[in-house]
């Protein structure tokens, strides 16, 4: 009688309908061929910022990756295509979407950036995503909650792990904006990671600062304390669609009262609080007249080129902080000591203000 051969159950890398071998108990199988992986070759500066100029999503993806890289041989190439881009860039409304996790921050950036699409703007999103302070990975998986945005021809989304940073940002979000800038992009959209109160850093690198709330989410005169709340120029009470459409109206005349209390943060503008949907749409192109209408304020009083000003002085100050992080790091002899000092203060023999005052003394660093 006979019998189906039976299936092979190894089969080599690449092999195609042609392979038919089957394997017989006690027969020797040949192991697969390994082909070598071939990397890519190291991209010049002015050939990828060149790339980037024109447009080039895959160039920007691989500049981003470049200047996000803390390896010192991609250091100064990456300080060269910063070079070579900033003079075009600058010209892109940025604005930052900060909000308490679960305030639909990624859904309300997806259709936000539809509608801009869909007006011919070009729209480029950085979504930061928090990192494990146990494995330091991150999902990045902002994307896949942007679905109708991404299949958008004229939108570019990158989502960037924060790297242990504080303030909800990444380590190299300013570097990024600049790169988006260069390519094109109208638009900058920098979306926070969501840890609440403490994110008030990306202030420091966009135009407009956005925070998205919550109705129900707790009394809304204790919630308008939060500092956060103090330096936001928009607000809005989102997921104001049906049931919860009430609520969310409520909450909005809360917070608008309650921002009588509290000092406008640019001048005579009075940062509006409004209601929209990121599920129904509605809302939001309200919301985005507001933004473009802080914007022209902005630049006619002069306090649009003043925040440009104040954002390069922080990114130089944070690049300088890092820099003499680095710079110790990196001093020779150090070692030995730090471990001796890091067990006298464990032990509770050094204070830690003592051991730190040692430390940069040894480095050269001691004020």
């Amino acid at each position: 009688m006979k019998t189906k051969a039976s299936r092979p159950d190894w089969v080599p890398a690449g092999a195609g309908k042609e392979f038919t071998t089957q394997v017989v108990p006690g027969m020797a199988v040949p192991a697969p061929q390994r082909h070598p992986v071939r990397r890519r070759a190291a991209e010049k500066a002015d050939a990828l910022a060149a790339a980037i100029r024109a447009g080039d999503r895959g160039a920007l993806a691989r500049g981003i990756t470049l200047i996000e890289s803390r390896a010192l041989a991609h250091r100064a190439a990456a300080d060269e295509l910063l070079r070579l881009l900033t003079p075009q860039a600058g010209g892109a409304m940025r604005v930052g979407v900060t909000g308490a996790p679960g305030a639909g921050k990624s859904t309300f950036i997806d259709a936000l950036g539809v509608q801009l699409c869909d007006a011919g703007r070009r729209v480029a999103v950085l979504s930061v995503d928090p990192s494990s302070p146990v494995t330091h990975g991150s999902i990045l998986g902002d994307k896949t909650r942007m679905e109708a945005l991404s299949r958008q021809p004229n939108a570019f989304i990158r989502p960037s792990p924060s790297g242990g940073e504080l303030g909800g940002v990444a380590r190299r979000t300013r570097e990024t904006i600049v790169l988006c800038e260069a390519a094109g992009f109208e638009v900058v959209l920098v979306e926070t990671v969501g840890v609440g109160q403490s994110e008030v850093l990306v202030r420091g690198m966009v135009d407009c600062f956005l925070v998205l709330l919550l109705a129900g989410a707790g009394d809304e005169l204790q919630g308008i304390k939060k500092g956060i709340l103090e330096l936001a120029d928009l607000l809005a009470v989102n997921k104001a669609d049906g049931d919860n459409r009430a609520r969310a109206e409520a909450a909005q005349r809360e917070f608008s009262r309650a921002l009588h209390y509290l000092a406008p943060p640019a001048g005579a503008w009075h940062p509006p609080v409004l209601a929209c949907s990121s599920v129904t749409g509605e809302g939001i192109d309200t919301l985005w007249t507001a933004v473009e209408e802080f914007f022209a304020q902005g630049r006619a009083r002069g306090e649009f080129a003043a925040r440009r000003q104040v954002q390069a002085l922080a990114w130089l100050e944070a690049l300088v902080t890092e820099g003499l992080r680095e710079a110790y790091a990196r001093r020779s002899g150090l070692a030995p000591l730090l471990k001796e000092i890091e067990i006298q203060v464990r032990s509770g023999q050094l204070p830690a203000p003592e051991g730190a005052r040692r430390l940069l003394a040894a480095a050269g660093l001691a004020p």
